[in-house]
C-alpha cells in the first residue's frame, strides 16, 4: 500500500491552521492550539487511531475557540481525504464502543465518499473547564464535510461530560483506525459496488 501521509495549510481571515497526518504511525502527536481540552481530545485521536498527527493553529481565540475549533475539524478532514487517496484496499467502514467509568459511546464510520454527522450526546453541563462542548459538533461537522465520510456518534449514557466526550474522541480514532485498515481480500479493489468511493 502507498504511503497514506499528508501535509495542509489553510489559512482565513480568522485562522492559520497546519496539520500534518500520518494515517499509518504508531499514535504520535504535537499540538499548539491554544485550546488544551481540544488538544487533550486530539490526542485521543492519535493514541487510539494509530495515527501521527501534528497540529498548529493561531486563530481569533480572542473572541471565543469557535473558529479554531471548527478550521481544525476541517482542516484535518482535507488532510484525511488527502492521505487516504482512493480508499483501494481498505475495509471502508469501522465501529467502537468505548467505557470510560460511567461513560459509554459508540462510533461508527463509512469512508464512504459522502458527507454526513449524526450526533446525539446530551451533555450534562454545558462547558468543561472553560471549553463550550457545543463546539464538538462544528469539529465534527468541518471533518466529516471535507473527508467525505459518514459519521454516526452516540453517546449511550454517562453524567461527567468530560467522560462523555473522551468515549466519543477515543471510539472515533478506533473507528477511524478499522476503517483505514487495509483488508487482505479486498487488496486492489475498491469496496463498493459502485467501484469508486
Amino acid at each position: 500500500m502507498a504511503e497514506r501521509k499528508a501535509k495542509v495549510a489553510r489559512n482565513t481571515l480568522e485562522t492559520r491552521i497546519t496539520v500534518e497526518l500520518n494515517l499509518d504511525g504508531s499514535g504520535q502527536s504535537s499540538f499548539a492550539t491554544g485550546v488544551p481540552f481540544l488538544e487533550h481530545m486530539l490526542d485521543q485521536i492519535a493514541r487510539h487511531g494509530l495515527v501521527d498527527l501534528t497540529i498548529k493553529a493561531e486563530g481569533d481565540l480572542h473572541i471565543d475557540d469557535h473558529h479554531t475549533v471548527e478550521d481544525i475539524g476541517i482542516t484535518l478532514g482535507q488532510a484525511f481525504a488527502k492521505a487516504i487517496g482512493d480508499k483501494q484496499g481498505v475495509r471502508r467502514y469501522g465501529h467502537a464502543y468505548v467505557p470510560l467509568d460511567e461513560a459509554l459511546s459508540r462510533v461508527v464510520l463509512d469512508l464512504s465518499g459522502r458527507p454526513g454527522l449524526e450526533m446525539a450526546i446530551e451533555y450534562t453541563r454545558e462547558r468543561i473547564g472553560s471549553f463550550d462542548v457545543d463546539l464538538f459538533e462544528e469539529f465534527f461537522r468541518g471533518f466529516v464535510n471535507h473527508a467525505m465520510v459518514t459519521l454516526h456518534i452516540d453517546n449511550l449514557r454517562g453524567t461527567n461530560s468530560h467522560h462523555q466526550i473522551e468515549t466519543v474522541f477515543k471510539a472515533f480514532g478506533r473507528a477511524l483506525r478499522m476503517a483505514v485498515e487495509e483488508d487482505p481480500r479486498m487488496a486492489g479493489m475498491t469496496p463498493s459496488t459502485k467501484g469508486s468511493l
